[in-house]
Formats: C-alpha cells, sequence, structure tokens
C-alpha cells in the first residue's frame, strides 16, 4: 500500500516504505510539457465511447518502447513513455478513475506522478513487474471481477499483447471475467487528430527539421555515420525532444551501393564525393513526425543530379500533390508510378499515415492498405510522403519524405527544410 510522506520521511532505508512512497515533496520543482486536461478528458471520452460500442466494461491499454507503438495506448492515456519494460499500463473503467501501472516505485514514481499529473491520479507501482497482480486488485475495487475486460496491443503492427505470464494470472486471478484481445482501436482513434495534438506534431516537425540540419553540419570527411548519429540527437533531444529512430547510411555517388540509409548507422569514416541517404523519425509528447532528404559531401555528380532534377522530386512532388481534404488514398499510389513510367524502379512503399507513428494508411506501389475510414484523406490526418527511387540496375536510391498534416483547404508541411539536393 502506498506510504505517504508523514509515514515515510524517517524511513527512506527501509526498502519496502521506499518502494511505496506517495505525497513526497521530491521533485516539486520539476517541470513537464503536458497536454491540457481537458484534452485528457477528450481522450478519454473517446476511448469510453469504443468500449460502450464493443461493450467492454474496462480495457487495458499498454504501451512501451517499441518503434510501431512510441508508447501506444498507454502514454495516449497518461502522457508517460516508458522505458523500462515491455510497457507500462494504464486501466480505464467504463466509469471510475483510471490507473496508470508503472514499472517502477521509490522516487521514479514520484517523477512519474508529475509527470502525468494532467491525465490520471491513479499511478501504481508494478511491484518489480507483477503488473497484472495490481490490474486484478483495481478491477476487485472497481467491482469488475465478473466484467468484459478488452486487451489492447502494445503494438499493432507486429499484433503483440501483453505477455502470457501477465495474461495467466490475469485469468487466475479473475477466473470469472471475459477477456477480449481488440484490434485497431487506437489507429482509430488517433487517425484524425485534436488541434493540441497537431501542434505537437508541428513541434515534431520543427525537431525533424533540426535534426536534418544538424546531419547537414556535422557531415565532412573524417566524420563517421556513428558520429552523425550522436550529432543529430544531441540536438534532438537539446530542444526537449526524442529520437524515434536514425536510418542513414553513406556511399560514393561515383560507385554507388546504397539505395536506403542503414537502421545501424556504422563506423564508415566519410569521404568527398559521398552522398548521405537518411531517413530521421522525432518525436515531441509522444507524436513522431518524420524527415528525409540526401546530403552530398561535395557537389553532386551529373548521374546523381539527374536522378533528383528528373526522377527523385518530381516523382515525390506528383504524390505531394494528391495530399488534400476529399482526397482518395489511392490517387497518391496512381502518382507514384511515376518512377516505373520513367524507367526507374523504388522501394514498395511510397507514402503512409501517422498517429503517434507510423501506421496507416499504406501506399505501396501495387497497392494500398486502408481501413475503411481511412480512405478519403480527412483535415486532421498526418501523411508522410517518402518515395524512394532506385536506379533500374538497383544500385543507387534517394529517400525523400517530408511530414504533412491534412487541412480544411489543402495540405501543410510541418517543417520548412529545403526541397533541394544539398551540398556540404
Amino acid at each position: 500500500m502506498a506510504m505517504l510522506w508523514s509515514e515515510l520521511s524517517t524511513k527512506i532505508d527501509n526498502n519496502k516504505a521506499f518502494n511505496n512512497m506517495s505525497g513526497t515533496p521530491y521533485f516539486r520543482d520539476a517541470v513537464y510539457d503536458q497536454f491540457s486536461r481537458e484534452e485528457y478528458a477528450r481522450r478519454y471520452a473517446a476511448m469510453r465511447g469504443k468500449m460502450r460500442e464493443l461493450k467492454l466494461d474496462a480495457v487495458i491499454a499498454p504501451g512501451g518502447p517499441s518503434h510501431w507503438s512510441f508508447g501506444g495506448g498507454m502514454l495516449w492515456l497518461s502522457g508517460h513513455w516508458e522505458w523500462h519494460a515491455i510497457a507500462a499500463y494504464v486501466l480505464v473503467p467504463l466509469e471510475g478513475e483510471p490507473t496508470l501501472i508503472y514499472s517502477m516505485g521509490g522516487t521514479h514514481i514520484e517523477a512519474v506522478r508529475r509527470a502525468t499529473s494532467n491525465a490520471l491520479s491513479d499511478v501504481r507501482s508494478s511491484r518489480s513487474g507483477k503488473y497484472a497482480e495490481v490490474m486484478v486488485e483495481r478491477l476487485k475495487e472497481l467491482g469488475l471481477e465478473n466484467g468484459r475486460i478488452g486487451l489492447l496491443e502494445i503494438d499493432p503492427r507486429h499484433e503483440d499483447y501483453l505477455p502470457v505470464n501477465q495474461y495467466n494470472t490475469l485469468r487466475t486471478g479473475l477466473p470469472n471475467a471475459e477477456f477480449v484481445f481488440t484490434v485497431g482501436i487506437m489507429h482509430e482513434l488517433l487517425s484524425v487528430h485534436s488541434a493540441e495534438e497537431l501542434d505537437a506534431i508541428r513541434m515534431s516537425g520543427k525537431l525533424c527539421q533540426i535534426a536534418l540540419e544538424a546531419l547537414a553540419e556535422r557531415a565532412k570527411p573524417g566524420v563517421t555515420e556513428q558520429q552523425l548519429r550522436a550529432a543529430i540527437a544531441g540536438a534532438v533531444m537539446d530542444k526537449g525532444g526524442e529520437l524515434d529512430f536514425t536510418i542513414l547510411a553513406s556511399t560514393p555517388m561515383d560507385d554507388p551501393s546504397v539505395i536506403f540509409g542503414n537502421p545501424r548507422p556504422s563506423n564508415r569514416v566519410l569521404q568527398r564525393g559521398d552522398i548521405i541517404i537518411n531517413e530521421l523519425a522525432v518525436g515531441y509528447r509522444g507524436y513522431a513526425a518524420q524527415i528525409g532528404s540526401p546530403i552530398c559531401i561535395g557537389p553532386p555528380n551529373d548521374r546523381v543530379k539527374r536522378f533528383w532534377d528528373e526522377i527523385a522530386l518530381p516523382g515525390f512532388e506528383a504524390i505531394a500533390a494528391e495530399i488534400g481534404p476529399g482526397k482518395p488514398v489511392e490517387n497518391m499510389r496512381i502518382a507514384a508510378q511515376y518512377f516505373r513510367a520513367h524507367g526507374e524502379q523504388s522501394r514498395p512503399i511510397h507514402c503512409h499515415g501517422i498517429d503517434l507513428v507510423t501506421d496507416g494508411p499504406h501506399v505501396f506501389q501495387d497497392h494500398i492498405d486502408v481501413e475503411p475510414f481511412e480512405e478519403i484523406l480527412k483535415p486532421g490526418m498526418v501523411v508522410m510522403a517518402e518515395p524512394n527511387p532506385v536506379t533500374a540496375d538497383g544500385m543507387f536510391g534517394i529517400f525523400l519524405g517530408h511530414t504533412f498534416i491534412v487541412t480544411e483547404s489543402g495540405k501543410e508541411c510541418i517543417e520548412d527544410f529545403p526541397w533541394e539536393l544539398i551540398s556540404v
């Protein structure tokens, strides 16, 4: 049970007391950017509306450090981003207070309570990973031991749910409850973003530009790809952002062997005459944006310049022209036929949506993968146009990507990085 400061202050060295602390003066001066209480009220109302539709008495919304969730439902409902565990959880009853079950106790949990104060007031420790035991206790407190409980995905891309040990503990602790594995709730709730969410995404866009500018500033002969990654991370974190991923690779323009960036930047040393192919993703308060644009070390050679001027840039512009309210997602797929029509090829994917991170709608060379609610673009949707044309011989490619918000009248590119072939 939580131990208040009046009991705890003289028992800091007691392990049980320390790990159950609550209401301390610790971190009282900490400052966190949070969404408003009104925004969180909107989110809980939306979640509970979906729960009523599915006849659920409660949902367990997990979220972890996986790129494909970037915190998922847990982050969306609390503002917490987990890095100590596979996932932390927010338990949301149809009626009653939500509960964040956080991985740690002690001073860690006191900091999390302050960082999530606009979202919820009940933050409990997992007691060294006993998440499901805490969930069982909370569901019994709520009188839901016979309820219908929805289990959201940790990672919808890979269809991962909570670990089997936790599921077994729920089943054993609540033998009369019904557990339902839900599908796609979070993406549907995040397909169209609120005004506060869009402001966070715009901030992510500014951070994307800062990241790419940091890459260009650091890029010079003698620097390694890993040092470029370090420069990007420092620039982003200095401005309050989170680095989601850094995909980059360098190759000689005269003898290229890269079509897409490397998800594990190496210790390859840059040389004059190289080109750096990159895709960067940066988050702010859990909302990611993405960017990518080639950087040349020295002037581009004729082949690279032609490929940019005649293939990469006009193909990108053709796809971006099809981003707007009321436009079918299929239009972007049709526009992407530009590369084949001009005798080149590409990576299969040309465009995708962003909720917290990469998600539908997905636009591929030969098909689109969409849910019914996202077949037509709507204001508030976020789209990443990211064609990656590849030469006919398969030896060289250029990734070019920018993130757009669909607006009432068109689209908004959320950063100002130039659509140019940059030389440093």
